[in-house]
């Protein structure tokens, strides 16, 4: 930690960088520590790949300094919540400084830090603020917040416990506007959502005598919904609240054919362990991969589909 303090106290001009198709989390805690660098009155940019953000996270603090081009001046980098240099969008040539919490991180940095014990990168950036005596502003536990309640879902994740609430009265006592950041996470939704959510409730398909949801949204639905790849996120939990679900799948295709797969569970099914086997990572009860080979999409959620029985 005090590596990375020091390193910041030297940057002359820093970039945040949320990974692409950001959620709250890499959001959140880019905006909470832009919002600090802004305190030691050092330049700094934001950086996002993502041309279009889902506008749910638009309300969290200078957001709308995101941009979508890296800043060529810059001597320093800070990534947040991004577990491997794919994620990040965009080549760094300046030393980088790799915060995250994902047990697959790759710990691609110069410096990086990494705690996996937390349930968000927002947790870990507390951590870092707090044990080195940095206060926090209300912008600040605002972001810090916003990661927590979207990475909890709202506080029902199993591993939600008394150091999480612990942490959410702290945020809320620096100021955290709590109840704007559950309008918008847990309540807000575009039209596009609301209608891609018809068409997905419409095409689910129960399989293993209805444990295993899975949603295939062609590239055709996006379109006719207008909604983006993140609106998925919402109807695929859902699913796990049916009584006999344990485990949610979804296959989206893209524009270029290739397949963006989610998959989330609370069996004994490990969500990751299954993703390692496409190059993908994340964490027992949720993790992302996405086939690229020009798999069907038929083919590709028959493959799934098998590995998910084995385990089951």
């Amino acid at each position: 930690m005090n590596e990375i303090l020091k390193r910041i106290e030297s940057a002359k001009h820093v970039v945040v960088i949320s990974h692409v198709n950001p959620y709250a989390d890499s959001l959140g805690s880019a905006s909470a520590i832009y919002t600090h660098l802004l305190r030691l009155h050092k330049k700094v940019s934001w950086f996002c790949a993502t041309k279009n953000i889902n506008q749910k996270f638009l309300f969290l603090p200078w957001s709308e300094n995101i941009r979508d081009t890296f800043a060529s001046s810059a001597d320093l980098a800070i990534s947040l919540d991004c577990e491997n240099l794919d994620r990040l969008g965009v080549a760094i040539e300046c030393d980088l400084i790799n915060i995250d919490y994902h047990k697959s991180n790759t710990e691609y940095g110069a410096y990086n830090l990494v705690d996996s014990q937390c349930i968000s990168t927002t947790e870990v950036l507390y951590k870092l603020f707090k044990e080195n005596g940095i206060s926090l502003n209300p912008k600040m536990a605002t972001a810090l917040y916003a990661g927590l309640l979207n990475n909890s879902k709202g506080f029902l994740d199993e591993r939600c416990d008394g150091t999480i609430f612990a942490l959410a009265k702290e945020l809320i006592d620096f100021g955290a506007d709590y109840k704007l950041c559950n309008k918008f996470i847990m309540k807000y939704q575009t039209l596009g959502a609301f209608r891609l959510k018809a068409i997905m409730h419409k095409n689910m398909q129960l399989f293993y005598d209805a444990r295993v949801a899975v949603f295939c949204v062609s590239h055709e639905d996006m379109i006719a919904s207008g909604a983006v790849a993140l609106d998925c996120e919402n109807t695929l939990d859902e699913a796990l609240w049916l009584p006999s679900v344990e485990v949610s799948l979804l296959l989206k295709q893209n524009s270029d054919l290739s397949i963006q797969c989610s998959l989330l569970s609370r069996s004994k099914v490990d969500a990751s362990e299954i993703a390692s086997k496409f190059s993908g990572g994340g964490f027992a009860t949720k993790s992302d991969f996405s086939i690229v080979d020009g798999t069907i999409m038929a083919c590709a959620k028959e493959k799934i589909l098998k590995l998910i029985c084995e385990e089951l």
